[in-house]
């Protein structure tokens, strides 16, 4: 992240991926593009996104001096707006899986939210439900109770980052759904600009969402188009989470790299 000017950003992508709070010192070639790709697509094309601190993904049209080397930053920088950072995870899970599953089987609920009985890994969640988590620049976060989150950052505030956040899943979920990708859950960042709540950092992407091929879960199975194939080879590793994370596999890496490209195919019709 660099300053450009009194009011605006330039953010750089990285190809370096995080798991379980721990940055992998080994790379995904070209995630960083495809994270912002998948990010801008998003905050323009659902309704429910705007506002968002997004400007441009064109570097000729940044100020300078990033201007003068748009070449090298073209598909790997935006120049967004300055914000007043939130300090609250938005979660919303729309279905049952990763942690809010092995919460479920040992309480019937997920982070406080009691669920119907009988719900198995993946179950459908109707409706989606919103679980906040602390926003901490060391350690992991924490997941709260909407209750904490409002004597955080205000009722009003929690309400409208409640409500914001389920509206942009669902848009997105719909969306995903019509070609071919479930998206299971998601978390959004927010926050104020010119006295906007206003959508930032990135949005909808395999690193902060987790996607499935929608062929594979009607037929009772679960595909993962995210950073999960990552978190199962870590878990198999036998790492305890605590920094540093092994380093990948090269089969790992690719099969990564070619899931995230499927990904961006289908939600945005690039081509791979």
């Amino acid at each position: 992240m660099f300053l450009a000017g009194p009011e605006h950003f330039v953010l750089i992508a990285s190809d370096r991926l995080s798991a379980y709070d721990a940055v992998l010192h080994t790379p995904i070639p070209g995630k960083g593009v495809i994270m912002f790709l998948i990010s801008a697509f998003w905050m323009r094309s659902l309704p429910a996104a705007t506002p968002h601190h997004l400007v441009s993904d064109d570097p000729a049209a940044f100020p300078s001096p990033f201007r003068e080397h748009a070449e090298g930053l073209a598909g790997r920088a935006q120049l967004v707006r300055r914000a007043e950072r939130i300090d609250i995870e938005c979660v919303v899970r729309g279905y049952l899986t990763g942690s809010g599953w092995k919460e479920y089987r040992a309480s019937g609920a997920v982070c406080g939210i009691a669920l119907p009985a009988g719900l198995a890994d993946g179950s459908r969640l109707e409706p989606a439900i919103f679980t906040p988590a602390t926003k901490n620049d060391t350690g992991h976060d924490e997941n709260i109770s909407f209750e904490r989150m409002g004597a955080l950052v205000g009722r009003g505030t929690a309400e409208a980052l409640r409500d914001r956040s389920l509206a942009i899943y669902h848009e997105a979920r719909a969306h995903a759904w019509a070609r071919g990708l479930v998206l299971a859950d998601t978390k959004f960042e927010f926050g104020v600009i010119d006295g906007q709540l206003a959508l930032i950092d990135e949005a909808l992407s395999p690193d902060s969402s987790r996607y499935w091929d929608r062929a594979e879960y009607e037929a009772g199975r679960l595909l993962s188009f995210d950073k999960q194939f990552v978190r199962d080879w870590l878990d198999a590793s036998g790492w305890n989470h605590e920094p540093p994370a092994p380093p990948l596999p090269a089969g790992v890496v690719t099969k990564t790299q070619d899931r995230y490209l499927e990904a961006i195919h289908r939600l945005s019709g690039a081509e791979r």
